[in-house]
Parts: C-alpha cells; sequence; structure tokens
C-alpha cells in the first residue's frame, strides 16, 4: 500500500484491529496467468507471536493450490468511502478526492488439513454471530450430516502476517475550516458510510465546531 501521507498511516495494532472487526475482504495472489482474487470472511488469530489470517475457500477455487507454503497472499479490507467534492471546502481552488480506510495484510499463505475445518467454522461464526443483535447459532445447531458434507467441501487457509499496511484518508493535512466543512456535509448524507466517517473526522478535532455532534 502507498501510503500518501504519514499523518494517514494507520498504526499496525490499530490496523490489526480494524481489520478483525471487519471480518470480510479480497484476497489475492497470482499465479503465471496473473493476479486471481476472492471476497470472503476471515477471522484474525494470534500464533506464536504472528498475527494468522484464515479464511476458505470453495475446493475449486484456484487460490487453494496456491496456498503452498511458499506463495504470499494479500488480504485487502476496505472501511467506508466518500466522494469528496472540491466545492465542500471552505477555502477556495481545492482538489476533489476521495476519503477513506483500508488495510491491507500480506503474508505467506499454508492450506491447513481437513481435520481444521470444523474449529475455523467455529471461530468464524462466533466472531460473524457475534456482530447481531441476536442469540449466536452454532454449527452444533445443524443437522449432523449435512455438517460434516458442508465442513469437507471448504479449504481452510492460513495467512502468516509479516506485513500490516493501513491507511485512514480523513482529511488530516487540511486547515480546520475545511475539515468542519467536510465532515458538516458527511454528516448530512443520507449514506451511514459517510455519517460515520463524519464521527471519525469529529473524533480527530473535538474542539472544533461543528453543526451536527
Amino acid at each position: 500500500m502507498h501510503v500518501l501521507r504519514p499523518q494517514f498511516r494507520i498504526e499496525e495494532q490499530r490496523a490489526l484491529e480494524f481489520a478483525a472487526r471487519r471480518g470480510f475482504g479480497v484476497i489475492v495472489a497470482a499465479d503465471e496467468r496473473g493476479p486471481r482474487a476472492s471476497h470472503v470472511p476471515f477471522v484474525l488469530c494470534e500464533r506464536d507471536g504472528c498475527a494468522i489470517v484464515q479464511a476458505h475457500f470453495t475446493a475449486k477455487n484456484p487460490l487453494v493450490s496456491l496456498a503452498d507454503g511458499n506463495r504470499r497472499f494479500l488480504l485487502i479490507v476496505a472501511g467506508d468511502d466518500a466522494y469528496i467534492s472540491n466545492d465542500w471546502y471552505s477555502s477556495r481552488d481545492n482538489v476533489s478526492t476521495w476519503l477513506y480506510e483500508a488495510v491491507h495484510l500480506s503474508g505467506v499463505a499454508h492450506l491447513r488439513g481437513l481435520d481444521q475445518n470444523r474449529g475455523h467454522g467455529d471461530a468464524l461464526l462466533a466472531a460473524s454471530e457475534a456482530r447481531l443483535p441476536k442469540q449466536p447459532w452454532d454449527l452444533a445447531q445443524m443437522e449432523g450430516g449435512k455438517r460434516e458434507s458442508m465442513l469437507a467441501a471448504i479449504c481452510v487457509v492460513d495467512i502468516v502476517v509479516d506485513q500490516i499496511e493501513g491507511q485512514a484518508k480523513l482529511n488530516q493535512h487540511k486547515p480546520d475550516a475545511d475539515h468542519v466543512a467536510v465532515a458538516n456535509q458527511l454528516a448530512r448524507s443520507q449514506e451511514s458510510g459517510h455519517r460515520r466517517l463524519a464521527r471519525k473526522m469529529k473524533a480527530l478535532r473535538p474542539e472544533l465546531g461543528y453543526e451536527l455532534r
């Protein structure tokens, strides 16, 4: 990831926390034909002092054969984003831009044995169900034969993370008046992602006067 400005960089531990909260991203690797990518849910854990991204693919996914213990995989985790028009700023002659948050995690990928599938399924469901305001559902509630058939159809991959890159482009480099003007515009938006970005911008400079708190 090319970090545009030092003040946009997300510190590594916060980047891992961001990725864990999102729990969904794009895994990319390349073979002799070029890039391969899949959109996947994942879980993050720590093993032997290393961050591990664990995800699964269907057996026919070309990424499975690339998880050979030597090839590097990249996980891209995107957060909210918003287009910013140049006339939203308080000052003149700004350039239209895009605000966003994103984290890249990369490392060597390893294919796990089938005996790991149930543990992965349990961990992934626990993390995903915890995001919902209800009693968690788990694999124990599924009919046994159906559960084992489903688990046998997936391939679990670990990415041993050795590079953590994150960027939160939230107008940190702009003067206070421009920062407030853009945050106010996003706060008025009908899109919930825009409003979340506005709240994060306000948290960066809480002492300023905004239209909406």
